[in-house]
């Protein structure tokens, strides 16, 4: 394993290699079509180097341990908005993440639906490309000598265009009161029903999930409200009051802690931590999720699914080597979980049209000529 400990360093190793990287931050997301080449790490590039709380912004090395990133922002009662999924769990992998993997993942939790996506909070980004060019675009520097939005482009793109080495980030004040309206009982049509007018409504929710089988075995729905004390009992009373003709046992959730575990259950998919099969990550119509969902159960019995996002992503665990993609529905599917003779056999990563992967294709040959960044990876 080639761990850097420089920015220069990183673009000497990229510049000499002879054949395939496969990199790497702190090894917890295994995600993607197996990769084989030679490990380069990025966890040697580690430090916060500028957090200005003042300003609502952070920069840190790509190697920075995510949980180090958290603690440095809750010290100064701040957090990442976008609320990044701790994958351990799910993919039986130890190590700790880095706020790198997660920009390159573009890893984006429950308040995705209020805040955006993990690249909805990125400022700038420092990397090396596949030529061993250090580039950089946004945040406090501002140059863009290729003519890209690299801030978006790198988010997402899972290593394949370039080895982060820095990332800017804005982030975001902990609020200072949080509520969660909990119904119990509702089926899964009447839950994304619940969730849509809850997400409709003006008072500003920050969370919508569907457990058909929560923590208690029984469908749990859960809306999240957070802000300022006073608003969130006002908010929340009366989104219950609203949401009362969907039926269910209705309550309101305002311990902090409790309310905090139970979407970290959510975060971190905790229903399909258990057991064996492939774990896929769904995203359709809100409206269409039932939908789906009831066409997989008539295929498959005992059907683990979790919904997210107001309906909006769904997570199915599925016996292995299912191809839920041949359901033939409007969205499209990633394989987050699934063992190697699975991820080889079936795309990992939704297929491309034809001409977006045509422009997936140019970027590529521009950021890497030689093909050595995770080749395959994503398809």
């Amino acid at each position: 394993m080639m761990t850097p400990s420089t920015e220069v360093e990183l673009a000497e190793a990229v510049a000499g290699a002879q054949s395939a990287l496969r990199i790497q931050g702190g090894g917890t997301r295994d995600i993607g079509a197996p990769v084989q080449g030679a490990v380069l790490s990025t966890t040697g590039l580690s430090g916060v180097s500028l957090y200005e709380p003042g300003a609502l912004t952070l920069v840190a090395g790509a190697g920075t341990p995510l949980e180090e990133i958290e603690a440095t922002l809750a010290a100064e009662g701040q957090r990442l908005a976008f609320e990044p999924m701790d994958h351990r769990a799910l993919l039986g992998t130890a190590g700790t993440s880095t706020i790198g993997g997660v920009v390159a993942g573009n890893m984006s939790g429950p308040r995705r639906i209020q805040v955006g996506a993990c690249r909805d909070s990125l400022l700038g980004v420092r990397f090396v490309d596949g030529a061993g060019r250090l580039l950089k675009n946004g945040g406090r520097v501002m140059k863009n000598v290729t003519g890209y939005d690299l801030v978006k482009l790198m988010a997402g793109s899972w290593g394949t265009l370039g080895v982060l080495t820095e990332v800017s980030l804005k982030v975001q004040a902990v609020p200072e009161a949080v509520g969660c309206v909990l119904i119990n009982g509702l089926s899964d049509v009447d839950a994304a029903a619940a969730m849509s007018a809850a997400l409709g409504s003006p008072y500003d929710v920050s969370g919508a999930a569907h457990a058909p089988s929560g923590v208690d075995r029984h469908p749990m729905t859960m809306i999240r409200i957070e802000g300022l004390e006073a608003s969130v009992s006002y908010r929340a009373a009366k989104l219950a009051e609203a949401l009362a003709k969907f039926g269910g046992e209705m309550s309101v959730e305002r311990d902090a802690d409790k309310v905090a575990a139970g979407w970290a259950w959510v975060r971190d998919v905790a229903v399909m931590q258990c057991g064996s099969g492939d774990v896929w990550r769904m995203s359709v119509k809100p409206s269409d999720g039932p939908k789906l969902v009831e066409k997989l159960r008539a295929l498959h019995a005992g059907l683990h699914v979790l919904y997210d996002w107001g309906g909006g992503l769904v997570w199915v665990q599925v016996p292995e080597g299912t191809d839920v993609r041949s359901l033939s529905f409007e969205g499209h599917a990633t394989l987050i979980r699934g063992s190697s003779k699975t991820r080889a056999s079936l795309p990992v990563f939704q297929p491309e049209p034809a001409p977006l992967a045509a422009l997936s294709q140019g970027l590529r040959a521009k950021f890497d000529p030689r093909g050595i960044l995770n080749p395959g990876l994503m398809g």
